[in-house]
């Protein structure tokens, strides 16, 4: 008899956890009502790029889907799109695949496709220790992401991770100091050798809402991934952060803010020489918990001559040469589904309420009724009909009530947040009031004389 009670608590146990999986949330085809909404547009906020191997085609994110185009500029193709959000598209050293960030398996990882659009698959399956800013190892299968952690608080701290594309655990690279002190943006040089990246040093050791832009709050450190040791790059006033390597490995890209602007500017590796390239980039967010990076994705073409960028809701092409910014023109179709609004018919208020506070109740002399206090106004309440009824019609409100020594009028105060308060007497037979004090003010318990 207790093996069969086993065996059908077994059974039921195995059913129940069926019906999970069958019930199992899929964030690119949830429960609910959608509804297709599709526009056309030539801008976008905090887009995320890149430009393929052979100078090409530019890669971006655009509201949670992935698009590709010409790098002259013109009508977008999209790549990836749908409820799951994907972001920070990076090409291979061939530029026949695609790494990036995306939530569609339950939260943010890394997932790879091929450079049409075709053949995606995730790659690493975080659940907790969630992953975003994927960077190739040029040449090889392998490539860095930021790993980010989470303590006491809500916000966290990152560490630059190392995976195959296979799939696999990953081999931890750098090691964060605590939970609240950000480690991100990754880049690796060509040969594969350096992995720069930026790192909250602000002072305190913990993430701070009152950071000062500029002072130093990110410098930018190189990890060697043959020695296992990091040296920091670039700091000062304004921070460091969103290196960005060229292909030949001499100039570092980064951004930096600079007073009220923010600015990109480069680093000559050999000589240690920075220079300004343009200060009208969008404003950075050194003082936000910027998990997803400081500034969005950019880099160079391919000859290192130029750098292409976001900024104020444009695709920028910026010349090393001249510091000349000029604007790839693009159009974008989005196609989104838009969950309807979840409404809930709520009753603010009714033909009737229960009161739960009288205040202020006064007996009337002869005993038959009494006047309260209850939601800011007076009432009336009759003891032989049991009924209940607003004294006056007045938008002020109305405290205290006093009765006159025959019962045939009520004194009371009121208060209006502009015109504040006075004293009223309200004749109970003829039900006019009169105001007795006409000076604005704070008034209190009026209370009649034995002889009215």
């Amino acid at each position: 008899m207790n093996k069969l009670i086993f065996f059908l608590l077994l059974i039921i146990s195995i059913s129940a956890l069926n019906a999970q999986e069958k019930t199992k949330w899929d964030v690119s085809n949830p429960p609910g009502t959608f509804k297709d909404v599709n526009f056309t547009i030539s801008e976008g906020t905090w887009m995320n790029l890149d430009v393929s191997p052979d100078g090409k085609t530019l890669v971006f994110d655009l509201l949670g889907d992935i698009y590709s185009m010409p790098i002259q500029g013109g009508s977008a193709k999209l790549l990836r799109g749908g409820l799951a959000w994907e972001v920070q598209p990076r090409f291979n050293m061939k530029g026949d695949k695609i790494l990036f960030t995306s939530d569609a398996g339950g939260g943010d990882n890394i997932w790879k496709m091929n450079s049409d659009g075709k053949e995606p698959s995730q790659i690493t399956k975080e659940d907790f220790r969630l992953l975003n800013n994927p960077c190739w190892i040029p040449g090889t299968e392998y490539f860095v992401a930021r790993k980010h952690f989470t303590g006491t608080r809500s916000l966290g701290a990152g560490e630059i991770w190392m995976y195959h594309t296979s799939g696999g655990a990953g081999i931890q690279l750098t090691k964060r100091k605590n939970d609240q002190q950000d480690v991100n943006e990754p880049s690796v040089t060509q040969d594969g050798r350096y992995v720069y990246f930026s790192e909250d040093m602000y002072e305190g050791g913990s993430f701070q809402y009152n950071k000062d832009p500029n002072n130093q709050i990110y410098v930018i450190k190189r990890y060697d991934i043959e020695t296992g040791e990091t040296e920091t790059i670039i700091g000062g006033s304004g921070s460091a952060f969103r290196p960005q390597i060229s292909h030949d490995g001499n100039k570092l890209a980064f951004i930096r803010r600079i007073r009220t602007k923010t600015a990109l500017c480069i680093f000559d590796l050999k000589t240690g020489e920075e220079n300004i390239l343009t200060e009208n980039l969008s404003k950075d967010q050194q003082e936000a918990w910027a998990i997803f990076g400081v500034y969005t994705g950019y880099n160079w073409t391919p000859d290192d001559k130029s750098i292409i960028i976001w900024a104020n809701g444009k695709i920028n092409k910026i010349e090393m040469s001249t510091s000349k910014m000029s604007t790839i023109n693009f159009s974008a179709e989005v196609k989104q589904k838009v969950a309807e609004t979840l409404h809930f018919e709520n009753q603010v208020s009714g033909d009737s309420t229960e009161i739960k506070v009288l205040r202020q109740l006064v007996t009337s002399p002869d005993g038959n009724y009494c006047i309260f206090n209850a939601l800011g106004n007076l009432w009336k309440h009759d003891f032989k009909t049991k009924k209940t009824n607003r004294l006056t019609n007045s938008t002020d409100f109305e405290f205290e009530p006093s009765f006159s020594p025959d019962g045939k009028s009520i004194v009371y105060t009121t208060w209006n947040d502009e015109k504040m308060g006075t004293v009223i007497i309200l004749d109970l037979v003829s039900n006019k009031s009169s105001t007795l004090i006409k000076e604005k003010g704070i008034y209190r318990t009026p209370r009649y004389s034995p002889d009215g």
